[in-house]
């Protein structure tokens, strides 16, 4: 079955939370998707990179904010296709599935950030659409929020539940080191 890897808005303005002391999940997220990345380029596999670019002039994410600028660890290589979403899912307003569908891609494996938004959404979307999804477990990051209750989660509890909603229904959870193994041609 033809595999392609989506890496979901691993972008600066991300980064920029990080070193401001966010409360992110999952630190090693970085050295797999590298991981991921390197597996699937030695493979031959496709590799698509999905931004983000906000709509808003404050935006971190605007295109013309230094924070839509990829993550130099997940740096597109050669001819891997960038898609630009406006929205949470990689499918709405962009071209992702003609694009896999034109190359028979039938299985996903997705990463990138964060759990629980875009990639969460990508993999809710990409399942809807008939895709066998491949969730990497240790190959994207959440962040601490407050619920509309005042309740604060942390980033390693929002990590979790998201992992706990994705699998089963939408994709398979699982480590990225067990992703490769068993999406192996």
């Amino acid at each position: 079955m033809k595999t392609a890897l989506l890496v979901i808005d691993v972008q600066m303005a991300l980064a920029n939370d990080d070193a401001a002391g966010a409360d992110r999940s999952c630190p090693q997220a970085n050295d797999n998707i590298t991981s991921l990345l390197s597996a699937f380029r030695e493979r031959g596999d496709k590799v698509v990179h999905i931004h983000h670019h906000g709509t808003d002039l404050d935006d971190p994410f605007h295109a013309d904010a230094p924070g839509a600028a990829v993550q130099p660890f997940a740096s597109p290589a050669n001819d891997e296709p960038v898609l630009v979403k406006n929205v949470s899912s990689g499918f709405i307003g962009t071209s992702l599935e003609e694009n896999l569908r034109a190359d028979g891609v039938e299985r996903l494996v997705v990463c990138g950030a964060t759990a629980n938004h875009c990639v969460e959404s990508t993999t809710r979307h990409a399942a809807g659409l008939g895709f066998e999804v491949f969730y990497a477990a240790d190959a994207v990051w959440a962040y601490g929020v407050t619920g509309p209750d005042g309740v604060e989660h942390s980033g390693e509890q929002v990590h979790s539940v998201t992992l706990s909603t994705v699998q089963g229904e939408f994709a398979t959870v699982l480590p990225a080191a067990e992703i490769l193994a068993s999406t192996a041609a």
